[in-house]
């Protein structure tokens, strides 16, 4: 997600095309770009707001990576130099020592395009950014950072199913995780409402395939559940309204309903979930769409709790691992953004 300089205010006003990630260097078991894993040696800088920085972390939390990669979370207001550590003790990130994220990004390059986005992966001795390249991070993470996993682990990207799980997340990548950007920053009647037709088309076809199975592919969960989970969660909270889309609500409609619930109550799901920054991020940061920042009340996040009997149709979510523990007390979700 970029910086609020990039244009927050002009969204709306001129078409939306996401930037591709400049810095695509991989953190790999064998280091062939420079960067071998090793524990303690990054920090993963991510805002809770931001629907493709939450992939990271939850993929971290699934795959036990706390321990070895720590985590920097960014206030979900943006000022004119983007992400900020105003959350932190002095405006100021305590392991990177740095008070904006684009200070990363100028230490390993100057002018770069693209703008600051989440996530990112900080190389901690240097300061510098190793990459914001948020569709290969996590892939990375499951597959490159194997030594580092917790006991248990589950298996996120399984070899046998890659060409089916990476069929799946193209699509949910065109149609709906980008698909409800581009609804909601058209500049025209006729652009809005293919955007639109296009997302709710995708979630009719997801809505299909779900209701005869758990999981997108196989009987466990994988990176094609975790990227769909980081849009499903903030439908309604933003996307509903704030986007424009809205067709139907995701609460009326009984199998996504289901399967977002089943997910969120998942641990490493819906325990990263903090709806209080994602609702202030997006209504208070897009000024071009909601210029009084006025950040509504609802919806009722009562729900996410109710039973969702997914268990029925099989499917174990860790398959032979186990579930991670609790997160680390400072990385728990304040009370005022669960619910």
């Amino acid at each position: 997600m970029g910086s609020a300089d990039d244009g927050n205010s002009s969204y709306g006003q001129k078409a939306f095309k996401r930037s591709k990630s400049h810095f695509a260097d991989r953190v790999t078991a064998d280091g062939r770009d420079g960067w071998p894993v090793e524990a303690g040696r990054y920090r993963l800088v991510v805002s809770r707001a931001c629907p493709w920085a939450s992939r990271a972390v939850i993929s971290r939390r699934l795959l036990g990576l706390e321990g070895t990669l720590s985590m920097a979370i960014a206030d979900p207001i943006q000022d004119d130099r983007s992400w900020r550590f105003t959350l932190d003790p002095d405006d100021r990130d305590p392991v990177l020592g740095i008070r904006y994220l684009s200070e990363a990004y100028d230490k390993r390059e100057s002018d770069y395009p693209g703008g600051v986005s989440v996530p990112a992966l900080v190389d901690v001795p240097s300061g510098k950014l190793v990459t914001n390249d948020y569709q290969q991070l996590t892939l990375d993470l499951a597959t490159e950072w194997t030594a580092l996993h917790r006991q248990g682990a589950p298996d996120l990207y399984p070899r046998a199913l890659r060409d089916e799980i990476d069929t799946v997340m193209a699509e949910v990548y065109e149609d709906v995780n980008n698909g409800v950007y581009r609804t909601g920053f058209a500049t025209g009647q006729e652009e809005y409402e293919e955007a639109c037709a296009g997302v709710f088309r995708r979630l009719d076809l997801l809505t299909s395939r779900l209701a005869r199975q758990r999981y997108l592919v196989g009987g466990t969960l994988t990176e094609a559940d975790i990227r769909l989970f980081t849009t499903l969660v903030r439908f309604d909270a933003v996307y509903h309204g704030h986007f424009k889309c809205n067709r139907w609500k995701l609460a009326e409609n009984e199998v996504l309903w289901a399967y977002v619930r089943d997910l969120y109550q998942t641990p490493g799901f819906g325990d990263t979930v903090d709806f209080d920054h994602i609702k202030r991020h997006y209504y208070q940061v897009h000024t071009g769409i909601n210029p009084t920042g006025i950040v509504p009340l609802g919806p009722d996040l009562a729900g996410w709790l109710t039973p969702h009997h997914r268990a029925e149709l099989g499917g174990r979510p860790f398959g032979d691992g186990t579930p991670p523990g609790p997160p680390p007390p400072q990385e728990q979700v304040p009370a005022q953004g669960r619910p």
